[in-house]
């Protein structure tokens, strides 16, 4: 068979690690977002491995990302808030937001995870920093989460927000929106390049098809562990 009618050999994390990674290691450390890094770490597999019947689960994904960590904590830092998101929408019984779960797990979407605050609060250690109100077919939200990472315009992450009847609900949010703003008011010692931000959520309409659930005191303990 001639070499030009040959399929490539897929790329691994191994491969993007030292061709990819390691050259842009000073320059992430500086700042850098390293978001094509991640899409080759998504199109090699690095998000998937807990979803569907992966036989690698949990294990694979904390394999990838100890690989990644290696050579760049920012960059290992950020693949785990990508895992997260893919892993609650994985787990998500909600068909619309599991429309965006291929796209995330291939690394062609990227996003975080905004549950470190809701995960204190459901600790008792602080308050829960979103509120919604029904409205439509939807809900209206606004708060302030201090730290969201692995974010961008365009990003989505994942948020908790408190009910006035006494639930919480959680759904996808898309980042660097009118209603759901990115601030950068604080910069961090060689962790610059992890694109995190506070988001500000300003009355903003989360429609039902991005709820990843109404009611999230049965859909948290199925995620807590992996999280």
């Amino acid at each position: 068979m001639a070499a030009s009618a040959r399929l490539a050999t897929p790329r691994t994390v191994t491969d993007i690690v030292r061709d990819e990674l390691r050259p842009r290691l000073s320059a992430i450390d500086a700042g850098e977002y390293p978001e094509s890094v991640l899409r080759s770490l998504g199109a090699a597999g690095a998000f998937s491995h807990h979803i569907g019947d992966n036989p690698d689960g949990l294990l694979g994904a904390v394999d990838a990302m100890a690989e990644a960590g290696e050579a760049c904590l920012s960059t290992a830092f950020c693949t785990w808030c990508q895992d997260a998101l893919v892993w609650y929408l994985a787990r998500s019984e909600e068909a619309g937001p599991r429309r965006h779960l291929a796209a995330l797990a291939a690394g062609e979407g990227l996003g975080g995870t905004g549950l470190s605050n809701p995960m204190k609060a459901f600790a008792g250690i602080e308050p829960l920093a979103l509120q919604g109100q029904r409205e439509g077919g939807g809900y209206r939200v606004h708060g302030r989460l201090p730290w969201v990472s692995n974010l961008a315009p365009g990003h989505r992450f994942a948020g908790i927000f408190a009910l006035p009847d006494g639930r919480r609900g959680m759904g996808l949010f898309e980042s660097g929106t009118e209603t759901v703003a990115l601030s950068a008011n604080a910069r961090f010692v060689a962790l610059e390049g992890t694109g995190t931000y506070t988001v500000l959520v300003r009355d903003a309409f989360l429609a039902d098809e991005d709820v990843i659930s109404h009611d999230v005191a049965t859909f948290v303990p199925r995620i807590r562990n992996g999280f």
